[in-house]
């Protein structure tokens, strides 16, 4: 009985202690978000900015990650910069550089998936070669040639020869360095160099995730004779370079090896003398984290094949 009490006189008082809508349901409020939109989008893109400054970051090793290891091939976006010149199998070009300012220039050879054989010279002055190159390629479009040269004290002239036959045109670019590459000194500070002896090898595999190697030969001073090879299975070689360099210091051997595929081993030989001892690094350049490279190749017979056949 008390309690019915207590509850009629909430009912008859109630009204006047807390107004006239106390027992009235409110409707929703409309709530300004403009401020809580624009810390979000301010959040949103700092932590944008923050991820993308760490993807991009260039680093060398032989993981995804490093000082030199690249998600794309800046080997390759020359033949977007530059207009090739096509080169018919027998003949030379030949690109002068007047300008003594201009250290270093890049040499970009391919063709359209046929053989690539050519001689790459630089000339300093008359009768002056301090550089010579003998290059090589299976597949001229699956791996296209790439090489940094290194032109002190200019005048200097680069001299491309198509030594294939007329059924083999290149094509090639020869342009000035923007400092898309890093200098020598600067590499092999970030990488781990290896002293090759004169006539020993050394040999370099890669892991189906590397697309592209980075190769860089020095010595002390004196000359460098050395010989590159890409192979790819058991002595199937898919790429030579024969370098010649009277001073491997000054003028060092830096080159961008396309690696496609599977199984693919970097042999580095010094053709030289017991007394020219030169220094190699090789390291990963574009590394490709791609999951369709995880996917099987099936071999066997294929749909269609002569055994398929119901005779």
């Amino acid at each position: 009985m008390k309690f019915d009490s207590k509850l009629l006189a909430l009912c008859v008082f109630g009204p006047n202690l807390l107004g006239a809508n106390a027992f009235l349901v409110k409707g929703p409020q409309s709530v300004n978000a403009a401020p809580l939109k624009a810390e979000y989008l301010t959040n949103l893109g700092a932590s944008v900015g923050t991820t993308s400054g760490t993807s991009t970051g260039t680093g060398m090793g032989t993981g995804t990650g490093g000082a030199m290891t690249k998600k794309s091939n800046e080997a390759t976006t020359i033949w977007d910069e530059a207009t090739p010149v096509t080169v018919q199998g027998g003949s030379l070009k030949t690109w002068s550089f007047p300008n003594p300012m201009m250290e270093r220039c890049h040499v970009a050879l391919r063709t359209e998936g046929r053989p690539l054989d050519a001689d790459l010279e630089l000339w300093q002055g008359p009768d002056n070669t301090p550089m010579k190159m003998r290059v090589y390629v299976e597949d001229g479009g699956l791996r296209p040639f790439g090489a940094i040269i290194e032109t002190p004290r200019g005048p200097n002239t680069v001299a491309v020869r198509n030594i294939g036959q007329l059924e083999f045109p290149m094509e090639a670019v020869v342009s000035a360095d923007d400092g898309s590459f890093p200098s020598t000194s600067n590499f092999q500070a970030e990488s781990k160099p290896m002293t090759i002896q004169g006539g020993a090898l050394r040999t370099y595999p890669f892991s189906p995730m590397v697309e592209s190697v980075v190769v860089c030969l020095t010595t002390d001073g004196r000359p460098l004779n050395t010989r590159i090879e890409l192979l790819q299975g058991p002595n199937n070689i898919k790429q030579v370079m024969e370098v010649y360099t009277e001073d491997g210091m000054d003028r060092p051997f830096f080159a961008v090896i396309e690696t496609p595929g599977s199984g693919n081993v970097v042999r580095v030989v010094n053709t030289a003398t017991v007394e020219f001892p030169l220094t190699a690094s090789v390291e990963p350049y574009v590394v490709s984290d791609d999951a369709a490279s995880m996917a099987p190749i099936i071999g066997g017979d294929k749909e269609g094949s002569i055994i398929d056949r119901v005779w």
